[in-house]
Formats: C-alpha cells, sequence, structure tokens
C-alpha cells in the first residue's frame, strides 16, 4: 500500500504536466471558416436587411453621377466661380446630410432607418445632380 502511495504521488507531477501541455494545445488558434454569401437581389429584395443594403447601394450609384456631373462643371469653369463652386457643394453636402439625419430620426432605432436615410441622400443628390448638369449646360466659363 505504501509503495501504491509513494507511486501515486510521483506521478502527480506529470499527470499536472500533461493536463497543462492539453490545455495549451486547445488554446492555438483554430483556422477560420470562410462563407460565401449570394449577392443580394435589388429588383427583389426580400428583408430589411436587403432593402437597407439595396438602398445603400442605389444611393452610391446616384453620388457617382454626382461626382461625374460635379467634376466635368468644375473643369468648365473659371479659377474665381470653381471656388464658389466648391464652397456651395461643401454647404450643399453638410445640408443635405442635416436633413436627411433629420428625415432618419423619426425611426430612430427602428430597422427601416437606414433605408430612409440611404433614400434620402438618393433623392437630394439627385436632385442636385439635375441642377448641375443644367449649369453644365448653361455655363459659359
Amino acid at each position: 500500500m505504501r509503495y501504491l502511495l509513494l507511486y501515486f504521488l510521483s506521478m502527480l507531477p506529470i499527470i499536472s504536466l500533461s493536463a497543462n501541455t492539453v490545455v495549451q494545445a486547445n488554446t492555438q488558434a483554430q483556422p477560420t471558416k470562410t462563407y460565401l454569401s449570394q449577392k443580394t437581389n435589388c429588383n427583389d429584395p426580400q428583408t430589411q436587411s436587403e432593402i437597407n443594403i439595396c438602398s445603400q447601394l442605389s444611393y452610391q450609384d446616384a453620388d457617382k453621377k454626382l461626382n461625374q456631373a460635379y467634376k466635368k462643371l468644375l473643369a468648365k469653369l473659371s479659377k474665381s466661380r470653381q471656388q464658389k463652386l466648391i464652397a456651395a457643394q461643401v454647404a450643399w453636402i453638410k445640408f443635405r446630410d442635416a436633413s436627411c439625419e433629420f428625415e432618419r430620426s423619426q425611426y430612430e432605432g427602428g430597422s427601416i432607418a437606414p433605408a430612409i436615410y440611404s433614400g434620402c441622400l438618393e433623392e437630394a443628390t439627385k436632385q442636385r445632380t439635375q441642377q448641375l448638369l443644367i449649369a453644365i449646360e448653361n455655363s459659359d466659363y
């Protein structure tokens, strides 16, 4: 019995070492799995999340067209008129963002709020693009 107790006590550090090794081995980073998702169908969004994504994409498209018109008009203007356009555009962006933030605030905390905000940005941006396109047609430097 005495030998059995000594044997057990001598094995205790080895068992502890093995347990630590096992714990350490399990703490190594596991490779992450990558999942592919389907592209959102913006012709027929089915969830609020898809509607939010699609409205953001639609705004981004409108913003791209605005920037194209802005650059085209800027290139046609004299230096002094360029500075005036730049100041006007900066002021317009601040107004647009504040106005759309106000519109979005009605739905604060709701899942529709991002779509409301993006839709507002898109509509205001399209209106501004039309203004710039008219200015391009009418500009005489």
